[in-house]
């Protein structure tokens, strides 16, 4: 075949260090328009990216360039950076280390949409710790929960 053509949706999840509050309410929308623009520029669209003050969601179309580990690496690095240059007083702010990814089927992507759309209603009753366990068993993975919370 002489083009590549790939469909690569990605459901990414990952917390602020230690799940602390740090996503204040007040910045959000701007640090997601942010994380968009660094998806956009290594290749990708953030198809939505939403989260609470504790962890974010993104549906992500990923480049068939360049591995989820590094876009999550730069995506990470970039925004935390931009966090403490708009937002000097948050200058405690950072990222856990982790994230998970789930692949999502294009006849499910607009069910996921809504689903991180819907982010804070759904922890008004789910914890994020309980919500991130049920996806790594829906989505067969073996995890040890003394690690998950490093």
């Amino acid at each position: 075949m002489a083009q590549t053509f790939t469909h690569l949706l990605t459901h990414v999840i990952f917390s602020t260090k230690e799940r602390r509050p740090l996503l204040k309410a007040e910045f959000r929308p701007r640090l997601f328009a942010y994380m968009g623009g660094i998806i956009r520029d290594l290749g990708g669209k953030a198809l939505i990216i939403n989260g609470t003050s504790d962890h974010m969601h993104v549906l992500v179309s990923m480049p068939a360039t360049i591995p989820i580990a590094e876009m999550m690496r730069v995506v990470k690095s970039k925004s935390s950076r931009w966090v403490h240059e708009q937002f000097s007083s948050e200058s405690g702010f950072t990222w856990q280390a982790g994230y998970g990814a789930f692949s999502v089927s294009h006849s499910n992507a607009e069910a996921v949409k809504h689903y991180i759309a819907d982010q804070e209603a759904h922890h008004r009753k789910v914890s994020f710790q309980d919500e991130l366990l049920s996806l790594l068993r829906k989505n067969g993975l073996e995890y040890d929960e003394r690690y998950i919370w490093k």
